[in-house]
């Protein structure tokens, strides 16, 4: 049988930036080079979408705890 598989990385970096939108697109670029150039991630794990979101230390940082806290406890719309 065959079976189809969402799968998502999570992961956290630091990036020396002026802000948080430079920061943001300095990993985007090098996360599409790193993808594009591999070939597993291209065509045996079809990897289609790359999204981050840039965040100050302190109190940015539980501020983006909390929300991510609060998405994981709503219910999925589509399954109610």
């Amino acid at each position: 049988m065959i079976f189809k598989v969402h799968w998502i990385v999570d992961g956290l970096a630091e990036i020396e930036a002026k802000n948080k939108e430079e920061a943001e697109k300095i990993l985007q670029e090098d996360l599409e080079d790193y993808v594009k150039n591999s070939d597993p991630l291209m065509n045996k794990f079809v990897a289609k979408s790359i999204q981050g979101s840039a965040y100050m230390p302190g109190s940015d940082e539980e501020t983006s705890t909390k929300t991510n806290i609060e998405n994981k406890e709503k219910p999925d719309e589509e399954n109610s």
